[in-house]
């Protein structure tokens, strides 16, 4: 069965790797282009390109899917399907039909939940206990298109989203080589979407990462959680932003953003219902500290407030 697979970045790259090992015949990678990184600005490839050149796959890097010599060459591919991940363009409906299989996505969220571009963040800053991967034919809607398969991830409550997406990127990998089975046996099953209980789940932006302490105790945790390793929550003490990495819930109670307490256990912060002890920092142009190591440092004053 030859396949075209889209895809940018490491959840897409381990699901790639994952079809390779399994020996399925991958004809034509399409990622994003190269970016700019680091301090340096250099150029990287995208993790699923660095993959694919790797093991001498064919990758391509198109501006857009809509040009007509793009569409050409992804038809004279003859694959019978296309496995798309992450891959950060939608596909018009001229390149939705050229497969006979169809398209298939790998999406990180039980759908009808969580459709969208960030649902792995989505899902620990909302608070959920249970995710999953969904497996499913791609249509020109965002995320609406028939569910082929599912597979079903706890989230404990102290996970990051950075530690949910690496076992998240593993469980994409199991989940398509399951839908492979099904395809090679002929019988792709589908299941419509309830549309009726669908939720959403933008992108994250700069104003996202900004911590008010205006939420409650288990609100705050979650909004943390869900940003690290990246971008990162942050707010600001004594004028200085600082980035906050982990957080525990506590019981104290006070004006929302206030200190209430500094130790070993951390630096205790009233929220508008409980509070928080932060544990693991990042002062502006310094490195990540535990709150300990911060505040054998810096001035940390009960009664002070953040964001003030």
């Amino acid at each position: 069965m030859k396949i075209v697979f889209m895809g940018t970045p490491e959840f897409a790259s381990v699901a790639l790797e994952a079809l390779i090992a399994d020996g399925q015949d991958i004809a034509l990678v399409v990622s994003q282009s190269d970016k700019p990184k680091g301090r340096g600005y250099h150029c990287q490839q995208s993790e699923v390109k660095r993959v694919a050149l790797a093991h001498g796959i064919e990758v391509i890097t198109p501006r857009t899917l809509k040009d007509d010599a793009v569409i050409e060459r992804l038809r004279n591919i003859g694959a019978d399907l296309f496995i798309v991940a992450a891959y950060g363009k939608i596909l018009p409906k001229s390149v939705l039909e050229i497969p006979p299989l169809g398209c298939i996505n790998i999406h990180a969220s039980l759908l009808p939940l969580l459709r969208g571009a960030a649902p792995i963040n989505r899902a620990v800053m909302e608070g959920h206990r249970r995710g999953g991967i969904t497996i499913m034919f791609m249509d020109e809607g965002i995320d609406t298109g028939d569910i082929i398969l599912q597979k079903v991830l706890d989230i404990p409550a102290d996970m990051t989203a950075g530690e949910y997406h690496d076992k998240m990127a593993v469980l994409g990998g199991q989940a398509i080589i399951s839908f492979m089975r099904l395809a090679e046996s002929g019988n792709i099953p589908r299941t419509a979407q309830d549309n009726s209980i669908a939720t959403y789940a933008r992108k994250i932006e700069k104003s996202d990462c900004y911590i008010s302490f205006n939420q409650t105790a288990e609100q705050t945790v979650n909004h943390i959680r869900a940003l690290n390793p990246c971008p990162c929550a942050y707010c600001f003490l004594c004028g200085k932003r600082i980035k906050i990495f982990s957080a525990r819930i506590g019981s104290g109670t006070g004006k929302p953003g206030s200190i209430l307490s500094a130790g070993k256990t951390g630096i205790e912060v009233a929220c508008s219902e409980g509070s928080v002890f932060i544990t693991e920092l990042c002062p502006e142009g310094k490195c990540r500290v535990t709150a300990d190591e911060y505040i054998r440092g810096n001035k940390t004053e009960v009664g002070a407030c953040f964001n003030v």
